[in-house]
């Protein structure tokens, strides 16, 4: 045994497998002790950003759209953002911009923008550019406007009667079905007529216009929400059965507007001043619009484009309705709080004002059905 343990063979791969057990044993125990006592954790380094990062930390926080006080203040400033950073980095413009589309998250968004800007605050350009547009802003911020710039649309009863004719929608959708005539500019004519009655100082508007939220409806002169005067509904009925006028609209438009009882002076007037049911006002109207629109085409003045011109000849009448080059906008003169407008100039303001437009928004042509009959 003697002899074998002093045999270089034996010694040297039993002393050097002896010696690398103990280096292990002695690195597992150092990393066991290093680890209980925490001596392996990490520093950490601080970035080089740090500060930038700390500065926008508050600036876009939960309350941002209630400090700037206008969502539309705010999609105002990302918009400008984008815009700017389209300039250098449109890649990234378009991933910002398709997020603030899907998400309409403006403090987030911002934070996007931010983002980006701390990798270019080295562009001497870019950050100059920043300063300025800042200045922009804040300058805009301190003047920004929250209303309309439709002064008429920034009263109470512009508000009443918004809730009001939305009420009307399925009515108001229903007769722009059958007649093919786009709802928004039966609305146009709508307006025209409802807004000079919607006056605070009226009676009327104290007593249920304002609190219950309702049109206004005529029973005069002019009757129902739309304001068809009787000589006017008496003529529209007519030319629907007359296939020689120049405001035929054809055959299946014949019964539109056929009665159901003998008396129809009383059903006439039964259909107008209902406070129920305005499918009818809706009604003459729309059918009143198709007719002049078939008039001025069939002279070769095309007016489907023109809701000002439209409305302005709904306002005057068909004595008005001459087909000609160069038609005028007017109508009856509207005071609203003692400034003065025309009717067609109102109808047109709204129809292209964005007001009511999830209710009543364009279609790709005002008039469908827009074959002239033979």
């Amino acid at each position: 045994m003697k002899k074998i343990i002093k045999n270089k063979w034996f010694k040297i791969p039993f002393f050097t497998f002896l010696v690398a057990f103990a280096l292990i044993g002695f690195f597992l125990t150092a990393s066991y002790v290093a680890i209980k006592f925490r001596l392996t954790d990490e520093k950490g380094s601080i970035d080089s950003n740090n500060r930038y990062f700390n500065e926008i930390k508050d600036k876009y926080n939960q309350s941002f759209k209630k400090d700037t006080s206008s969502v539309d203040f705010n999609d105002y400033e990302v918009l400008q953002r984008i815009v700017l950073l389209n300039k250098y980095y449109p890649k990234n413009a378009q991933y910002i911009l398709h997020a603030y589309e899907k998400s309409k998250n403006d403090a987030e968004v911002l934070r996007m923008i931010e983002a980006v800007g701390i990798q270019l605050k080295s562009n001497k350009q870019y950050q100059k550019e920043v300063y300025k547009l800042d200045y922009k802003i804040n300058h805009a911020r301190y003047n920004f406007k929250h209303e309309s710039a439709f002064d008429w649309m920034n009263i109470a009863e512009w508000q009443t009667f918004k809730e009001a004719v939305v009420k009307d929608k399925k009515l108001i959708d229903s007769v722009a079905n059958q007649t093919g005539v786009e709802s928004r500019l039966i609305v146009a004519c709508l307006v025209g007529e409802q807004i000079r009655l919607f006056n605070s100082n009226r009676e009327a508007y104290k007593k249920w216009i304002g609190p219950l939220k309702v049109l206004s409806v005529e029973s005069q002169f002019s009757f129902g929400v739309t304001g068809i005067k009787e000589p006017t509904a008496q003529k529209i009925e007519a030319l629907l059965k007359d296939p020689t006028s120049e405001y035929y609209l054809g055959k299946k438009y014949e019964t539109l507007l056929d009665f159901s009882t003998e008396n129809h002076q009383q059903e006439r007037m039964d259909r107008l001043t209902s406070f129920r049911n305005h499918y009818y006002s809706y009604m003459y109207a729309a059918v009143f619009l198709k007719q002049v629109k078939v008039q001025w085409e069939r002279a070769g003045f095309p007016i489907d484009n023109r809701p000002e011109i439209l409305a302005t000849l709904f306002n005057v009448g068909y004595p008005q309705s001459v087909p000609k080059k160069d038609p005028k906008v007017g109508g009856s003169t509207i005071k609203i709080y003692e400034k003065p407008y025309s009717f067609g100039a109102i109808s047109y303001q709204f129809y292209y004002s964005g007001e009511l437009f999830d209710a009543f928004p364009f279609k790709p042509k005002k008039f469908d059905w827009n074959e002239l009959p033979v």
